[in-house]
């Protein structure tokens, strides 16, 4: 079980933990979508469908449905990312480390599901000073 907050009911829950197979993500997730969600991959910068986008309402997971980021903190960071400067609620995200590609960043999971989200860096504009640079395959917008 996991505590997440749910933008619709302005409250924390618990809810169970999503595990799945990868045969399980693959029937449910399109290809882009579980390469960079489940496989930990990345879109080209600004080719993702919402690194450009301007609509209010919340971008939840696309494995599971978490909300995790507001229109209301997104920014435009020229990177060619969706970018946030801080999630619904920290406990709808999990950090790890990211040593990949001879770098070491923070990674941001889905806490319900682990899914790949992106990395957070403290380059953001205030008052977090953090960039939540996400991949747009990770989330799926809603308006509300």
């Amino acid at each position: 079980m996991v505590l997440i907050f749910d933008v619709r009911t302005n409250k924390v829950t618990e809810v169970e933990k999503v595990v799945r197979t990868d045969e399980e993500w693959k029937q449910i997730l399109t290809d882009e979508e579980f390469r960079v969600s489940r496989k930990k991959g990345t879109e080209p910068a600004f080719s993702g469908k919402y690194h450009d986008f301007h609509e209010t309402g919340v971008y939840r997971c696309v494995c599971c449905g978490t909300d995790l980021f507001l229109s209301e903190y997104k920014f435009e960071s020229g990177t060619g990312w969706p970018s946030f400067t801080a999630p619904v609620n920290a406990r709808n995200i999990t950090t790890a480390v990211d040593r990949s590609y001879g770098m070491t960043r923070t990674e941001v999971l889905c806490a319900r599901c682990d899914a790949h989200l992106g990395h957070v860096f403290d380059d953001g504009p205030p008052p977090t000073y953090q960039r939540f640079c996400m991949n747009s395959a990770s989330l799926r917008f809603y308006a509300v």
